[in-house]
């Protein structure tokens, strides 16, 4: 039996890239990459390959942008591949049984979490705010369901108390591409094993919005830390300050959370000095100890008090709003 695949991959970011990348320089055989339309980026909207689409070019496999599959020529050509397996890899585009049925071993997916846990659209940021002491990945074997298929590997990575979002997606992004290898390994001698998810384990990972990164000062200081660090790089956990009718919205690098015996009303300023900006919140107290105004860069607490200290007075409310 041959130990090489045929494989079609299907994604978009920097993150599916780096799977793509793996499976280039292994013994398998890259036939076609599936990434969306090229779309405008920067100031002059000048339109731009995907990161898969461009690495894809460098080595000059073929690249198929199909608006979507419903089309019977575009399911034609995909079979035209005659592809063992298809690699999907935060692709963008949902696909329909009779493409899943397509490549002689099916799809499988490259996804963010430890299934069943955190089916859905954001399992690493709704991982790390729930305070999961773990994530990692799983390569699932596709269905019509979303992120419902058979699991065929796992790879799990803890989550520190450091950890933003960003940190845990560079992370499963290193984790990611071994795991999918020893996949592809498997399917290749035909050793591989799918074990179905249990249902009643499984939860949904809902997409992030901008109105949930506004800091709700009266959840406990822990879960505010989570938030900051789940909100990295978007949407930014952050609050308005409000001085002479207009509004200033701060975002909120890091924080620490740490006990207090205030009785002080949560977003009560309770210590602003070069260690940080203290704040009460329903359950401790959170210091603020790297923050960005707008149009400005990140820059520490002690620096932003040197320059903002008249909004930042002990005993005041940190939005700006009347004493507490």
């Amino acid at each position: 039996m041959s130990t090489s695949l045929n494989i079609v991959f299907a994604g978009t970011p920097d993150f599916a890239a780096k799977h793509l990348q793996a499976l280039i320089d292994s013994p398998h055989n890259v036939v076609a990459v599936y990434c969306p339309a090229d779309k405008p980026a920067g100031r002059g909207k000048k339109l731009t390959a995907c990161a898969v689409k461009q690495l894809a070019e460098q080595h000059a496999i073929p690249v198929e942008q199909p608006a979507n599959f419903k089309q019977l020529e575009d399911k034609q050509t995909l079979a035209s591949y005659q592809p063992d397996v298809m690699v999907v890899v935060a692709y963008g585009l949902l696909l329909p049984k009779d493409v899943l049925d397509i490549p002689r071993l099916g799809c499988v997916n490259v996804h963010g979490s430890l299934l069943p846990r955190w089916r859905g659209a954001a399992p690493i940021q709704r991982a790390l705010e729930a305070g999961d002491q773990q994530t990692g990945v799983t390569i699932m074997q596709m269905d019509v369901g979303l992120d419902t298929g058979a699991m065929l590997l796992k790879a799990s990575c803890p989550i520190t108390d450091s950890d933003t979002s960003a940190s845990l997606y560079d992370k499963l992004a290193d984790l990611g591409p071994k795991a999918l290898l020893d996949t592809m390994q498997q399917m290749a001698e035909g050793t591989h094993r799918a074990e179905p998810q249990d249902n009643a384990l499984a939860n949904y990972a809902e997409k992030l919005t901008k109105e949930e990164a506004m800091v709700d000062w009266s959840l406990p200081a822990d879960v505010l830390d989570r938030k900051i660090r789940a909100y990295q790089p978007w949407p930014f956990a952050q609050f308005i300050y409000r001085q002479n009718n207009k509004e200033h919205r701060v975002k909120i690098w890091q924080a620490t959370p740490i006990s207090s015996s205030s009785s002080a009303s949560p977003g009560t300023i309770l210590q602003a000095d070069k260690h940080g900006i203290v704040v009460a919140t329903g359950n401790g107290a959170l210091q603020l100890e790297s923050l960005q105004l707008p149009g400005k860069k990140a820059m520490s607490a002690a620096d932003l008090l040197n320059g903002r200290a008249d909004w930042f007075v002990v005993g005041k409310d940190i939005t700006g709003n009347a004493n507490v």
